[in-house]
């Protein structure tokens, strides 16, 4: 982000990264408290990072609030408080013994969040980013477009992977990624970067490539994607899906040519290219107490040891309507512990498809339980739900993950009709804490 935005950001009161602060009707413009332990807690959680408080206030210290209020709902791991709107405004988070949440606060942000009709103003209550997956193949339809104004954040499904950026060497193409990045500047959403290097959606010519030669291409497609959407976009996700489901390594072209190496690799470059976006690891089935989790929270935690820049991890959560993969205690227990690292977990692209015995109602209850585990961690600070409308579903296409025998999965939060499921109240009622 250039300097004079990132100032402008600060004045404003908004979090460097861009994440919203909470509703104006609350009194006071609210500060954020550090524990003593670097783990700072701001608008949206922060996290620390290397040192610096990424989206919050400044690591260390014992706990002190910049300026009144308590936190609205208890601490997650690692002592970070959620933040409710309070009547005073603001939140104090410590961790360790340097602060807590309070249950307590005044009624004004209460009453603000009361009214909220949108999915973003019923986020932004708590400080979150409430996002959706978009295409550009539909947004020239109004009922589409109309809903994706419920939202805030914005992950393009396509538009910017590799095939699509960089078709051929040293060759980019930015016009399908521009246009989701202006739609989402003319309704002022925010746009996370997906998905700079993965296993799939991979142009051909890099089969061709040595060791060498893939490692300097890497670089070079993590240098010229990042820098044409410098200060546009808040967050990337660096490296996506690379464990297998056992937990090892998957088998790819990256894993091949350039071993384990190239995930570090990706996330130095990408922090090199651009050091004031934040820095994500993205994957499924990340959320279950499965050896991919343990693979991804011990890589996590490697980084954070050694130095390695990276912010939070995108907890997919592509799921079903029974509590399963995750359950929710699960999905608690991988939260937690990730939380504690000192990173930033968002749910990256949620969906809720039905099975053999799915409903509505129990479509809305794990759309609800899942959201209110991360509503109750200010560390959780973004949901991303992929896709609009059941019409549109990637699932649909996908017969080996819809479990649902002969029903369609209908995984989102409205119906082939653009009529509002079940679901987008179970959603609603769980950012509002109902």
């Amino acid at each position: 982000m250039r300097n004079l935005a990132k100032l402008l950001i600060w004045v404003a009161g908004i979090s460097p990264l861009g994440f919203a602060c909470a509703p104006s009707p609350a009194v006071g413009g609210g500060g954020a408290g550090a524990g003593g332990s670097g783990a700072a807690a701001g608008t949206l959680g922060g996290i620390a990072s290397g040192g610096r408080a990424v989206g919050g206030a400044p690591a260390g210290g014992a706990g002190a609030s910049t300026s009144g209020g308590e936190a609205g709902s208890p601490a997650g791991s690692g002592g970070v408080a959620a933040v409710a709107g309070t009547g005073n405004g603001g939140a104090s988070a410590g961790s360790g013994n340097g602060g807590g949440g309070g249950a307590s606060g005044g009624t004004g942000g209460a009453t603000a969040c009361a009214g909220a009709t949108t999915l973003k103003d019923a986020g932004s209550c708590t400080n979150r980013l409430i996002g959706v997956a978009l295409t550009n193949r539909h947004l020239d339809e109004p009922e589409f477009a109309a809903a994706a104004l419920q939202f805030n954040y914005v992950t393009p499904e396509d538009e910017m992977k590799w095939d699509v950026t960089e078709p051929q060497q040293g060759t980019f193409t930015f016009a399908e990624g521009d246009a989701i990045v202006e739609f989402a500047e003319a309704n002022g959403m925010k746009v996370k970067g997906h998905t700079l290097v993965w296993h799939n959606q991979l142009p051909s010519w890099l089969d061709a490539l040595n060791e060498a030669q893939l490692r300097a291409a890497l670089k070079a497609h993590i240098e010229g994607v990042m820098a044409h959407y410098a200060g546009r976009v808040i967050a990337w996700d660096v490296v996506n899906e690379a464990f297998d489901d056992d937990g090892s390594l998957r088998s790819s072209i990256w894993s091949q040519k350039l071993g384990q190496s190239f995930i570090e690799d990706a996330f130095r470059f990408a922090r090199a290219a651009d050091p004031n976006v934040k820095l994500y690891y993205n994957d499924y089935d990340i959320e279950s107490a499965y050896a991919k989790a343990d693979s991804v929270y011990e890589m996590v935690k490697d980084f954070k040891q050694r130095g390695v820049p990276i912010d939070g991890v995108g907890m997919q959560m592509h799921t079903r309507t029974t509590d399963e993969d995750p359950p929710v205690p699960e999905l608690i227990v991988n939260l937690d512990r990730l939380l504690a690292l000192g990173v930033e977990v968002v749910l990256s692209e949620m969906d809720v498809r039905y099975c053999a015995d799915g409903t509505d109602e129990k479509q809305k209850k794990r759309f609800h339980d899942i959201v209110a585990a991360c509503v109750a961690r200010s560390g959780c600070g973004a949901i991303t739900i992929w896709g609009i409308t059941d019409r549109y579903s990637f699932l649909n296409d996908r017969t080996d993950l819809q479990c649902a025998g002969s029903l369609p999965p209908r995984p989102l939060l409205w119906n082939d009709d653009y009529q509002k499921k079940p679901s987008f109240d179970g959603v609603m009622d769980a950012l509002l804490g109902r």
